[in-house]
């Protein structure tokens, strides 16, 4: 079993994405693939209690199915930081109690076990602590979603060397291209553009899994499938 946990440069890097896409694509190679996301925000009320879309996409693309408390055991329903969307709700989720919500699947021991951070690394989970606390509590290698736009080198700089200062591994990155004005339409934007993945791969110091393009897709199992052409698995050697 390997378990990574997914983070992104920013809000809406493309995590939830790739982390399905990733999914996607191990069950395309028939292993168990489980996705966890413990806290999200921005959830919409259903007659089963509070859904998120992020977390109903990974559990779509989880192999064998899993119930989505388990998926997903800390809803809010603002879209907004998830320790103040907690705050609202009247709750303090810790550390400890996202541990050992996750300890339960994380012992299934499937081939491929993603666990999906909410916004970038330093995204408070209370006043005392960060999400990426539970990253270095489990010890787990951290895939980085890269949000392909202006800015982008030097979020995703600092995000590894915030993970690194945090002792942990990082297992690969992965490009999501979310910025509208590279169309490609012109010469200039092309070598812009491969210029900024040379400077990514140079400095981030780890293998690239994927880049992954505008989909031209709209439903998340969609997206995820096609998400899953760009996108490569860890190494071999840790997927047993």
């Amino acid at each position: 079993m390997t378990a990574y946990f997914v983070t992104g440069t920013d809000t809406d890097a493309g995590k939830t994405l790739v982390a399905s896409g990733l999914l996607a694509l191990a069950r395309r190679h028939g292993l168990t693939a489980l996705g966890l996301k413990p806290v999200a925000s921005g959830c919409e009320s259903t007659a089963e209690g509070l859904r998120n879309i992020d977390a109903l996409t990974l559990q779509a693309q989880s192999t064998p199915t899993t119930p989505y408390v388990t998926i997903n055991p800390y809803t809010y329903e603002p879209a907004i930081a998830p320790h103040l969307a907690a705050r609202r709700a009247g709750e303090k989720p810790t550390l400890d109690a996202l541990a050992a919500h996750v300890a339960e699947p994380l012992a299934e021991k499937r081939d491929l076990t993603l666990i999906e951070g909410a916004g970038g690394w330093r995204v408070p989970l209370n006043d005392d602590e960060d999400l990426a606390g539970l990253a270095v509590h489990l010890e787990l290698p951290v895939i980085l979603v890269v949000g392909l736009q202006l800015g982008c080198l030097n979020h995703a700089r600092l995000s590894a060397e915030a993970i690194r200062a945090d002792g942990l591994r990082l297992a690969g990155w992965v490009g999501n291209l979310i910025d509208p004005g590279l169309s490609f339409d012109e010469a200039a934007d092309e070598a812009c553009y491969r210029d900024n993945l040379a400077t990514l791969e140079r400095t981030l110091d780890a293998p690239c899994l994927g880049i992954v393009p505008r989909l031209a897709v709209d439903t998340p199992d969609a997206r995820a499938r096609a998400a899953a052409d760009y996108l490569t698995l860890p190494t071999c050697e840790e997927l047993r």
